[in-house]
C-alpha cells in the first residue's frame, strides 16, 4: 500500500492506493493555520488513521507547495509560510517513524498523470498547473526530475517568450521580476488583461463564458491568451521536447485551448513539425495527492 498526502493551504488530503493504483481510502482535514507543529501532528494523525482503518502500513509521499532546498535541507518557497525554513523532511520522518519522500505539488501532478493518468506510457511529460499562479513539473520515465537546485519545471518564472512591444516590460511579478509567464497566463493575469482592454473587472471563468456569447473584448482577450500560451509552451518544447504536455488547474478547464494552442505553437517551435500532445488531466484536482503516493515508484 502507498499513501499520498497533499498539503494545501486550507486542507490536507490523504489517499491510500494499492500497488496497482486502485483507490483504497481518501480522507481530508483542515490545515491548521500558521502552526508548523500542528501541521506535522495533523499529517501524522491522518496517516495513523488511514493505516488503522486499512490495517496495513504503507509508504508515505507528500506533495507540498515549495521544495526542499538541496543547500540547507529546509523547505523553501511554500505559500504555507510557517513551513518555510523548517526541516520538514527530517521532522516528518521522525514523526512517522519511517523515511518519507517529499516533492513539489506540481511535480506530483505531473507524476500522477505520467504514471496512470492521461499521459501514461509517455517517456517525457511536462505537467502544468495554471490557476491563481503557474507551476509545472517534469517527469522522465515515471520519475520526477528535481534538478540540483530543486527547481526543475519552474516555468512560470521565466519571461514571456517573443514578447510584443506592448508586452514589454510586462507586469510586476511577486518574485520581483517583470513579465514572468505567470503574470500573463494565471487566472488573475487574464483578468488584468481584460480589464486593461475593456475597463471591466471580471474573473477568468466569466471572461471565457462571455467569449462564447460573442463578446468581442472577451474573445480578443482569449486569443491573446492562447498566443501567449503557445509561445510559452513552444519555449518548453524547444528545450525539453516532451512527448506530452498535461494542462491542469482552473485554466486547464478552458476546452478551446487544447485545439487552438497546438495550432499556434508551430510558428515558434524549432522543428518542421510538432508531435507533442497537449491534453487534459485524467485525475484533475486529485492528481496531486495521487502523485504524492507514486513518489515511491522504484
Amino acid at each position: 500500500m502507498r499513501i499520498g498526502i497533499d498539503l494545501g493551504g486550507t486542507k490536507i488530503e490523504g489517499i491510500a492506493l494499492s500497488n496497482d493504483g486502485k483507490e483504497l481510502l481518501r480522507q481530508r482535514v483542515p490545515t491548521p493555520a500558521d502552526d508548523y507543529r500542528a501541521i506535522l501532528q495533523c499529517i501524522n494523525g491522518l496517516v495513523d488513521e488511514m493505516e488503522s482503518t486499512l490495517n496495513e502500513q504503507g509508504s508515505v509521499g507528500i506533495g507540498t507547495p515549495g521544495a526542499i532546498s538541496p543547500a540547507t535541507g529546509l523547505l523553501k518557497n511554500s505559500n504555507t509560510v510557517c513551513m518555510n525554513g523548517k526541516p520538514v523532511h527530517e521532522d516528518l520522518s521522525r514523526h512517522l517513524d519511517r523515511d518519507v519522500r517529499i516533492s513539489n505539488d506540481a511535480n506530483c501532478f505531473a507524476l500522477s498523470e505520467a504514471t496512470d493518468g492521461s499521459a501514461a506510457g509517455a517517456d517525457v511529460v511536462f505537467g502544468v498547473i495554471i490557476g491563481t499562479g503557474t507551476g509545472a513539473g517534469v517527469v522522465v520515465k515515471t520519475h520526477v526530475l528535481e534538478g540540483p537546485n530543486a527547481i526543475a519545471g519552474e516555468w512560470g518564472h521565466n519571461p514571456l517568450p517573443w514578447p510584443l512591444d506592448n508586452e514589454r516590460p510586462g507586469p510586476l511579478c511577486y518574485c520581483g521580476k517583470q513579465g514572468c509567464i505567470e503574470t500573463w497566463l494565471s487566472g488573475p493575469g487574464m483578468s488584468r488583461d481584460y480589464f486593461e482592454c475593456s475597463g471591466h473587472a471580471l474573473d477568468a471563468k466569466y471572461i471565457v463564458g462571455l467569449a462564447g456569447t460573442g463578446d468581442d473584448a472577451a474573445e480578443l482577450c482569449l486569443q491573446r491568451y492562447e498566443d501567449r500560451m503557445a509561445r510559452s509552451l513552444a519555449h518548453v518544447i524547444n528545450i525539453l521536447d516532451p512527448d506530452v504536455i498535461v494542462l491542469g488547474g482552473g485554466m486547464g478547464n478552458i476546452d478551446r485551448l487544447y485545439t487552438r494552442v497546438p495550432k499556434l505553437w508551430g510558428e515558434y517551435v524549432f522543428s518542421d513539425r510538432v508531435d507533442t500532445q497537449l491534453i487534459a488531466p485524467k485525475y484533475g484536482d486529485s492528481s496531486g495527492v495521487r502523485g504524492a503516493s507514486w513518489l515511491w515508484n522504484d
